[in-house]
Order: C-alpha cells, then structure tokens, then sequence
C-alpha cells in the first residue's frame, strides 16, 4: 500500500452478550434492564465509538466512510450481521481501512482472526487499526505480525474458551438444584412471576394435557388424539404462546400447518416435566465457536425430581409409556374405540393382534386376530371374539383386584403391629431367589481358582469366565438391592397410592370392566391358540412380596390364597379359557 494512499474508513464496534450481562444467583444469563440493554453496555459502545471517532479525525489521510455496530453478538464466530455487511463495502471497493478498539472487538477467534488480518486484508489491500493494542498493518514490523499479533489473537480466544467453560459450569450446577432454564416454559406450565427459573401450572394448557393423557389412556392413537384437538380448534402449543403475546419461534410446526401434529402430542406424552420432574441437558454445543447442537447420551442427562407441581399422575404416566409401545394408526373414519388397543397381543409372535368386524345379515361379530397373520406373513390367526375376551378380562381383573385388596390389607396389618422391616425382607421370595442365584455365581468363581491352581483351566480361561462370573454376581447383587428398596417402600410408604387403591376398590363394583379400568391395571394381555389367554398386570411386584410375607407369617392366608387361585381357575374353565 502506498504512503500517500487515501483511506475510507470503516468503525468497527462489537458487544457480546457476556459484557452486557449481569450473572447474579438467580437470573443467570439475563440483561439488568429492559430488551437486555443496560448502563455498561452503552458506556462500552459509546466508549468505542468516541475513542475511534477521535483517532480518526485527528488522522489527515483517514475519512470516516461508515459505521458497524454488532451490538449482542459473539466474537468466537464471525457469523454478525454488521460484519458481513462491512466486508461486502470492503469488497466493493468503498472501504480500504477498518479501525476498533482493540483486537478482541474486532474477534476472538484465533483461527479466524488470524486469516482476515494476514491473508483477507492484505489480498484485498486494507489497512487494520487496533488502538488500545497499538497495531497498525500499514506500520507494524514482522516481529508485531508474526509474533505480537497471533499471541494477542490466541489470548482473546483463550479468554472465550474460559467464559464458556464458566458459564457451562454454573449453568450445570442451577440444573442439578432443579431450576429451569429454558427460554420458555414447556406448554402446560409458565414461569413464575417472581422467580423465572420455577415453574408453575398454566391452568388453561394443564386442562388440555390431562385431556390428551386421558385420551391416550382411553385407546386414541397419537394422530387421533391431534386431530380431535384440531378439530376442536385447540390452539397448538406453539400458536398458544404467540397468543400470549410471547417472542416465541421455536417448535415444530407440523409443515405449512400451524395446528397439533402427532410428533407435538407424543413430545407431551412422554415428557417427564408432567409428573413433576425436570430433565435438562440433552443437547451440547459442538463447541464455544460453533452454534450446532449435539444430542448427549441419556445417561449424561440431568434429572430433578420434585421440582414442580405435577399435572399428571406417575401412574397414569407410567401407563401411557406402556401405551406408547404399541400406539398404532387409528382410520379416521372409525369413530369407536377399541377397547383392547395396546393391551392385546399375540402369544407366539408377539405381535400387536388387530380388530376384525364381520357383518351377515345384520349381525355383527367382532373378534380379534394376529396381526403377523393378517399380513400373510407367517404364524397364525389366533382368533378371539371381544365379547369372549372382554367377559374374561373382567372376571380376572376383578378376581385379581379383590386379592391385591386382601392382601393388602393383611399388610397394613402388619405396618399397623410396627413389625420388623427385615422380617418383611427375609421372607421376600424374591430376594431370596436372588440370593441364592448370586451364591451360586460366587461359588462358580471359587471353584475357578481349584481348577487353575490343578491345571484344568488355562490362566486365559481362568480370567475371561472369572470376569463373567462375577459381573453376573454384581448384576444379581443390584436387583436384589432394587428388590429390597421396593419392600422397604413397601413398608414404610404404603403399598400404592389412595388414588390408585381406590381404582381398585371402584373396579370391583364394575358389572363390565371399562376401557380405563383395564388400562390402568393391564400391562398385556397375550392371546395363544386353543383360546388360551394370558394376563399381564400392574404392580404384580407388590402384589408378590405382600403374598410372600403374609403367607410367610400366617398360614391361614396361605390356604385362602390357595382358594382364590382355585377359583379363578374354575371361572375361566367355564369360558373355555385358561390363565
């Protein structure tokens, strides 16, 4: 560049959020004032923009062409606005020297940086100005562009490395106290008023969640359940925060449609933050310099129970999980729903089994066959009429309700005498099955050392089943523990919850069992050839280890058990049927 060359001068300002916010306990990441300005970051800005101003008029070869102000952006990208505007006027030709404050508001991006200064501007033959670090291109020597410019360059990106790092860190540890930072509060809740990292139950969106909750438990597949809110003209949750007059651009839309998706309803089926718990974490930045998101590995995932008021209950949750793995797509056109969806299932494939209606002159016969089958694609029909199954179904449920009932009740009788907790564990089936599973996996190892120490095993042979042995052992070890904390729960909690007791106690005075009833005590129901039938419920966990324990302190119970299971067995004899 020569030195009587004119300059056209450009004014570079930067802000990035990090100067202008004020990180304090309990707004981490928000501006002091109002749309994020606040006193430091006009003083920063005006402090750049007079300090530039001045150095430029006193310079008799240099005429301010523009400003550029990229107020709120990072320096760890060049991804700005403002910026991208000035390279285009450089590119044109009407700028030929860029001055900032200092090298850190022009970018912290080492890499970055360094091929604007040294390769971009050189090229297009611009002349760069750093004032507070006293660098100019048009006089610096090789020692201050080889030397002076790149440690200055590696320190602001350092110094961006360290501000991520920091933030990340108090970022993970509001998370672990089980406050919310998300931008927006997920639909259903909004944030408090006076504490913006808590969340508290939008009355309005909580009714719709319990609706589709109770839907799904119903029978409605996902789809159904969008388009019956579609049909009601349901704001989605995305077009309910606009209504509120929330900046809100995140979401899915469903395409062109503004409306509920089945993606937006399966999101609110599965989201934990309804029962109360929080789970934050599940994403990452690639890195301080680049905006992309990765997925993290769920066992990374940060998880606060009890940190709000929940809208749905756990077991209601927990049903619809199960519901989920077998949701299926429903015809529009079919407006009754079917009692056994999700429930009913193949013996032998495992399959999904499919409703199947046959009218003749006027009559209509419903009945139940293997989905494998009706696809052409193997095993067999498998056939069951619903109301065969449907008379099954109750008779067993109320059969399996009224002994979890009495057994129960034998329980809390023990609770009530304030008998000794480890009496209750030792006579846990169970763990004792558990116990002498790990025993024997213990003694497995213990032969091993015999067998090398005679010559049997080689020492090769003797490491690799030694290490089966034992992770076998540990793995026992962790469910007998998880079987022992149930009972303990047990115990010391209650055996379910009132709401859950009374479900049972209202599906005994049922004449036919209701599509909620059933799903709420199902897991599955497994159909085999020759109409056997096979009944998976709920809380058979609980059910087993108040059966141990009151067959294990009283005989009596042992015998009346012996009754009921002998009755059931009859009743289902009647119906051709066995369990």
């Amino acid at each position: 560049m020569k030195e009587n060359s004119y300059f056209y001068t450009a004014m570079y300002l930067r802000l990035s959020k990090d100067d202008k916010v004020v990180f304090d306990d309990d707004n981490l990441g928000e501006a002091a004032g109002k749309n994020g300005e606040s006193k430091a970051e006009s003083n920063s800005i005006g402090s750049q923009r007079e300090m530039i101003r001045s150095f430029i008029k006193e310079q008799a070869d240099m005429e301010l062409y523009d400003s550029y102000v990229d107020d709120g952006f990072s320096g760890s990208n060049y991804d700005r606005p403002e910026f991208k505007r000035m390279m285009c006027d450089i590119e044109a030709g009407r700028v030929n020297c860029v001055v900032v404050k200092d090298l850190s508001r022009f970018g912290r991006d080492y890499i970055e940086t360094g091929r604007y200064l040294e390769k971009v501007f050189p090229v297009l033959g611009v002349r760069f100005i750093a004032l507070t670090d006293h660098y100019d291109s048009f006089s610096a020597d090789w020692g201050e562009r080889t030397i002076v410019l790149p440690v200055k360059n590696f320190i602001n990106d350092s110094y961006c490395r360290d501000i991520s790092t920091k933030v990340k860190s108090q970022l993970a540890v509001k998370r672990r106290k089980g406050e919310c930072l998300a931008a927006f509060a997920v639909y259903g809740y909004r944030k408090a008023q006076k504490d913006k990292n808590r969340l508290v139950v939008d009355d309005y969106a909580a009714g719709i969640v319990r609706r589709i909750y109770a839907w799904k438990i119903e029978g409605m597949a996902v789809s159904a359940i969008a388009g019956r809110l579609n049909n009601l003209h349901i704001l989605s949750p995305r077009e309910y925060k606009k209504s509120l007059g929330l900046n809100y651009r995140g979401g899915f839309s469903g395409g062109s449609s503004s409306g509920w998706s089945s993606p937006s309803v399966q999101r609110i089926l599965t989201n934990e933050v309804y029962i109360g718990h929080l789970v934050q974490g599940k994403t990452e930045r690639v890195s301080y310099k680049v905006k992309k998101c990765v997925e993290k590995p769920e066992e990374e995932w940060i998880r606060v129970e009890n940190t709000h008021e929940p809208i749905i209950s756990a077991d209601d949750f927990a049903i619809v999980q199960n519901l989920l793995q077998a949701d299926g797509r429903v015809s529009p056109e079919k407006k009754e729903l079917n009692p056994f969806m999700g429930l009913l299932f193949c013996g032998d494939c495992k399959e999904q089994m499919v409703r199947r209606v046959n009218r003749y002159k006027g009559a209509e016969k419903v009945y139940y066959i293997c989905s494998t089958k009706n696809r052409g694609e193997g095993c067999s029909r498998h056939s069951i009429e619903e109301n065969m199954l449907k008379g099954l179904a109750g008779t067993v449920v109320r059969q399996y309700a009224n002994d979890f009932l009495e057994q129960e009740k034998l329980f809390g009788q023990a609770q009530d005498r304030e008998a000794n907790l480890q009496a209750v564990i030792s006579f846990n089936k169970e763990i004792a099955r558990l116990k002498q599973e790990q025993d024997k996996y213990y003694s497995l190892c213990a032969r091993l050392y015999e067998d090398l120490r005679e010559g049997v095993i080689t020492k090769e042979e003797f490491e690799r089943l030694h290490n089966g042995f034992q992770k076998k052992a540990e793995s026992l070890t962790a469910a007998e523990e998880k079987q022992e904390q149930l009972v303990r729960e047990m115990f010391k909690a209650g055996v379910l919850s009132a709401g859950r007791l009374a479900a049972f106690k209202e599906s005994l005075k049922l004449t036919e069992i209701d599509r909620h009833t059933l799903a709420s005590l199902v897991k599955r129901i497994w159909v085999y050839e020759g109409k056997r039938v096979e009944i998976e419920f709920y809380f058979t966990d609980r059910y087993q280890a108040m059966k141990d324990y009151n067959n294990g302190i009283a005989p009596g119970v042992a015998a009346a058990s012996r009754r009921t299971e002998s009755q059931e067995r009859t009743a289902l004899a009647e119906t051709g049927m066995g369990v």
